[in-house]
């Protein structure tokens, strides 16, 4: 009788090994903890909020003062610039970044936002938290999503018709005249967000406000000013409202590796690969509302606004030791960059296209 010698033993399975950089990414974390970067700077949302009050209040009173005159479109301009100014602020709350609370980030948020700057927060919320977790990934950062402007050839390509085709070439060039309508585009797409049939948080919140805050511009404009001046102060209010905010998002990931949707790259190098910084010192964070910082902001997004630039420089040595990338330009040359990306983008559609990040491999 043959015996059968049975074993229970299994192969011993590889362990997968995380690399240097998803290892110690744990270390930077700590570092910046460590240093007291993300702790909470109230005094300073308290004082720029203030400020920013103090100047619409003057505003309007100029507008009061003034009267019928064609220099209210100066008036408006200046609307616009706050309205940017204070959604900045929003944006800021909507990353918990100004209190400890998170409910009271939240409120902030959504009460600037939709009194402001005339967007629903739940809306903003959804999208924007979306572009955080896949920042420039194809298909699921709304972000690069199909518009007027294809941000990668994957879009471009797809275009059809000879006209489109034409303005797709040249896309580069029309980028910045289209921020012009950011302002109402994102009006637009709060408004039906908010009318939609699916749930929305805070709709009967968000929506009376929104209500409010679309109607009482043009009451006021078409009130005190003639017909002819009123379309306009409300068109340039609108303008440079949408201009400022698209210019400052801009230069944040346009022009930057896009990658593919299938990409599994760790959390530190999407967000840094992906992301460039403006310099500029402190005069760029009142600018940008610290949008400057992109890095150092989506790798820390609950990091509050004036500790950015001391976070920037751990994460400049950090880059710097695992040899990862770090892009910082001047905000010109990043519009520079952003037009002849999307020129080349309009230029290769339909010719093969191989992402510069496909061959990344990194992982979680």
């Amino acid at each position: 009788m043959t015996a059968t010698l049975l074993t229970t033993e299994r192969p011993k399975s590889r362990i997968r090994q995380p690399n240097a950089v998803v290892l110690s990414y744990s270390e930077l974390l700590k570092s910046v903890k460590a240093a007291g970067l993300l702790e909470r700077r109230v005094g300073f949302y308290v004082t720029v909020f203030a400020s920013l009050v103090l100047l619409m209040a003057a505003t309007w009173f100029g507008f009061a003062l003034i009267g019928d005159s064609w220099f209210q479109l100066l008036i408006a301009a200046a609307l616009g610039v706050l309205c940017t100014q204070l959604s900045f602020l929003a944006h800021e709350a909507g990353h918990r970044q100004i209190f400890a609370s998170r409910r009271a980030n939240d409120w902030s948020a959504r009460l600037l936002a939709t009194s402001v700057a005339g967007m629903s927060y739940s809306w903003w919320e959804q999208k924007h938290g979306a572009h955080h977790n896949h920042p420039n990934v194809i298909s699921k950062d709304p972000d690069i999503m199909d518009s007027p402007i294809a941000f990668h050839t994957e879009t471009a390509a797809a275009r059809q018709g000879w006209l489109s085709s034409v303005l797709t070439r040249k896309q580069g060039w029309f980028f910045f005249p289209l921020l012009l309508g950011v302002g109402l585009g994102l009006q637009i797409d709060s408004v039906k967000f908010v009318f939609r049939r699916a749930k929305v948080t805070h709709r009967w919140v968000e929506l009376p406000i929104l209500v409010v805050r679309l109607s009482i511009l043009p009451i006021l404009a078409f009130s005190f000013l003639p017909l002819g001046m009123a379309f306009a102060f409300i068109a340039v209010q609108l303008a440079v409202f949408g201009f400022y905010m698209g210019a400052s998002f801009a230069p944040n990931h346009k022009g930057m590796p896009v990658l593919p949707a299938d990409s599994r790259v760790d959390f530190f190098s999407r967000q840094v690969l992906t992301s460039r910084n403006i310099s500029g010192g402190f005069f760029m964070d009142i600018l940008l509302g610290g949008l400057n910082r992109q890095a150092e902001h989506h790798l820390f997004p609950d990091m509050a606004r004036p500790q950015l630039d001391k976070a920037a420089k751990i994460v400049r040595e950090y880059c710097h030791k695992h040899q990862v990338p770090y892009t910082e330009t001047t905000l010109l040359q990043s519009y520079g960059i952003i037009v002849r990306y999307l020129n080349d983008v309009g230029l290769a559609a339909g010719r093969h296209f191989e992402c510069p990040m496909a061959t990344v491999t990194r992982r979680y």
